[in-house]
């Protein structure tokens, strides 16, 4: 268990505590690419602040606090101009880097125009997601990991959590659930609901592994049936440290992102990559997104799939685990891994140095450790996943089946 001082320096993410600054150092997706088409500028909120991200007519982003530096207006609200983002309530022009470009009403014998700077932030587009940076310049190089710029065919589920972050990072390292929540427990519900929950997931485990590596936690596991020669353990799948967790299995390649809103709201998205050998992939000329329900017609917790199983187990913990009342065993062994790296990982920033996982270099693609026959299950596995996961909500569910089962058929073994 923790001490109340050292939960609240785990899962206090405000400006200036030192999980605060170590989450400052990484980027985030503050809103999807087809929100600025649709219009330009909106609100986003990250770890506990404020912003207005925009568009211009020329194809640069911007990040800027939301309170207009005159007089706390909401430049979410703000006209976007080809040189960044003006002030609704009384035409102040603010560039992307934060400049004062316009005072109108204002003399223009003075250097007040020079005094006044907005805090931004630094903007870039990737994989159908708009990524921002709000910690200390000089920003790293945004990270090209594998899910997001590879081939294939592409969607992205989300939900918004009334929970901290670190709880649910820490299911990441806890492999042990898996054949309890989603098996044992899937399974009676399945038969309380009438459905059939997928055998793959009710599989005992044998053996489990983590093994930091240069992106965060490397998770393994050894299931009834199965040995150290089978992807499960051999390869095994990465928390990307300190916020995704990044898995797949039978040509299904998905990220975990887990954006700390603010202390109390998560935002779990499910970025996945359909990509299958054997087949041509339809162009997407846009990349749909669609919302998954938490909640059922009642107010209980959906836990007729994989996902909502999971928020039920996180968000029933409260908005912020109270960890002095815990008692961890000798299976919570991730979960004790995960919180030393952020400690030391906090201590890295307090020193001046980069934490793990930050990039200075600029690269083409970063290609994740991740095995592809999940579960030893095989092909099976994508067609159970559609159905029984978050993306049985998707519009292109049925398309996808549809993907996966002709890939298959045309390829005569991909495991």
């Amino acid at each position: 268990m923790l001490t109340a001082e050292q939960n609240d320096e785990l899962t206090n993410f405000e400006p200036g505590t030192p999980m605060g600054e170590l989450l400052r150092r990484y980027w985030y997706p503050v809103c999807f690419t087809r929100e600025l088409e649709e219009f330009p500028v909106k609100h986003t909120r990250l770890l506990g602040e404020d912003f207005a991200v925009y568009k211009t007519a020329s194809g640069r982003y911007g990040i800027m606090q939301e309170a207009c530096p005159h007089r706390r207006a909401s430049m979410s609200y703000g006209v976007v101009e080809p040189d960044g983002l003006r002030c609704p309530y009384h035409g102040w022009l603010f560039g992307i880097d934060g400049e004062c470009l316009e005072m109108p009403a204002e003399r223009e014998d003075t250097n007040f125009k020079d005094r006044v700077r907005a805090r931004v932030g630094v903007v870039q587009e990737m994989g159908g997601l708009v990524w921002a940076y709000i910690g200390p310049l000089p920003a790293p190089e945004l990270p090209r990991f594998d899910v997001f710029v590879m081939d294939g065919v592409r969607d992205i589920g989300w939900m918004d959590l009334p929970c901290n972050l670190i709880q649910v990072m820490e299911n990441a390292v806890d492999p042990h659930h898996v054949e309890w929540l989603h098996g044992r427990y899937f399974d009676f519900i399945g038969r309380s609901q009438g459905f059939e929950a997928p055998a793959s997931f009710q599989k005992e485990h044998q053996k489990v592994g983590f093994d930091a590596f240069e992106w965060g936690i490397i998770k393994r596991r050894v299931l009834a049936g199965a040995t150290e020669e089978d992807d499960d353990w051999k390869v095994g799948h990465p928390l990307v440290f300190p916020y995704n967790m990044r898995v797949g299995g039978a040509n299904i390649e998905q990220m975990q992102i887990r954006v700390p809103i603010d202390r109390y709201t998560t935002r779990f998205m499910l970025y996945t990559t359909h990509a299958p050998k054997g087949v041509a992939f339809p162009d997407q000329p846009q990349i749909p997104d669609y919302q998954v329900p938490i909640f059922d017609e009642n107010g209980r917790h959906r836990v007729d799939y994989v996902e909502g199983q999971d928020v039920m187990a996180w968000v029933t913990q409260g908005k912020v685990t109270d960890r002095t009342q815990e008692h961890l065993g000798r299976s919570d062994i991730g979960v004790s891994m995960l919180r030393k790296m952020y400690k030391s990982e906090m201590a890295k920033v307090a020193r001046g140095e980069d934490p793990l996982g930050v990039i200075r270099e600029k690269h083409d693609r970063i290609d994740l450790p991740c095995e592809k026959n999940k579960f030893h299950a095989g092909p099976s596995f994508a067609l159970d996943f559609i159905e029984m996961a978050s993306m049985r909500f998707s519009p292109q569910k049925d398309a996808l089946k549809k993907l996966h089962i002709e890939a298959w058929e045309s390829t005569e073994k991909q495991f």
